[in-house]
């Protein structure tokens, strides 16, 4: 009796996770499988002839001048958008987590409206706002400033907007991940130590901020491979340019498995830079997890 009942409960377990696991399936197992063995094959996409190439795309990857551009340059987004982006959601979040201030529910609105707008709006928008004939220039030319700038015309100033916009469209959701993580934190605890005359920036150091620790590093870590996945943002603006110079890797393997402004579109080859690029961010969100599991045994010690 108590085996068939367990078995019953195996049974309604798998019924509740199948949906689960074929969505995966079909969205994400199955395309991985896909571009695997397209990265193997000599094809555009479009014609029907293929050839097994085996590991030959790989070999002309690293032989690839505009490969590695747009591999550092996915780095060099990370650079510029994940510390900003964690330090002033953080701050947002420690400012409406507050039980005293007003409005709470219309500014946590407020910041977390462009992440709910598309990414090709925002973009279209911001192509406008940044122009040499935008609000941007026509606010800091207010200040003295007599030659407009060509923000994302420029290579030196096109991959920081570009990050900048990131993290203003961002900013929303990870402010909600730290205020989840700021409302687990004990009451009891945090009234206890005002209580002993700690103020608001000792409880934040001394209790906040180690109990919130492993949220922390979750946090961080899924900002590192959301920025390394960078696409529309760029898509909309620049396209890549000017010259590649905001050529990321989503740019560079769209550009490369779909136009044909670089000649005949490589579905292949496409295929086997974003295997390359895949398995460098799986290998990152390892020692990520490795390095955030090693600081909690250490924090237990």
């Amino acid at each position: 009796m108590h085996a068939q009942r367990r078995r019953k409960q195996y049974l309604w377990c798998w019924i509740f996770v199948l949906p689960t696991t074929l969505f995966y399936a079909g969205f994400q197992a199955w395309p991985i499988l896909s571009s695997f063995y397209y990265s193997m094959l000599d094809w555009s996409g479009i014609s029907s002839s293929k050839t097994f190439v085996g590991l030959a795309n790989f070999a002309e990857l690293l032989q690839d001048p505009w490969f590695w551009n747009a591999f550092a340059n996915s780095f060099r987004y990370m650079v510029f958008s994940v510390p900003p982006l964690i330090v002033v959601s953080l701050l947002l979040a420690v400012l409406l987590n507050e039980q005293t201030l007003r409005g709470r529910g219309a500014f946590r609105t407020m910041f977390f409206l462009p992440v709910v707008t598309t990414a090709s709006i925002v973009g279209i928008i911001m192509q406008f706002i940044w122009s040499p004939t935008g609000a941007i220039n026509a606010l800091i030319q207010l200040f003295g400033v007599e030659r407009a700038v060509n923000f994302l015309g420029q290579a030196g100033t096109a991959l920081p907007t570009v990050a900048f916009i990131g993290v203003w469209k961002d900013v929303g959701i990870y402010m909600i991940y730290w205020l989840a993580a700021l409302q687990s934190v004990p009451r009891d605890v945090v009234e206890a130590a005002e209580i002993d005359g700690a103020n608001k920036w000792k409880v934040f150091w001394k209790i906040t901020v180690p109990i919130i620790l492993p949220i922390a590093g979750v946090i961080t870590l899924l900002a590192v491979i959301n920025s390394l996945k960078v696409f529309d943002i760029v898509q909309t603006m620049t396209g890549g340019g000017p010259y590649f110079a905001t050529d990321v890797m989503g740019t560079f393997v769209y550009r490369t498995a779909y136009e044909s402004s670089v000649g005949m579109p490589r579905l292949g080859y496409a295929s086997a830079a974003a295997m390359l690029f895949g398995f460098t961010v799986i290998l990152i969100g390892v020692a990520g997890n490795a390095l955030k599991g090693r600081i909690a045994r250490h924090r237990v010690d």
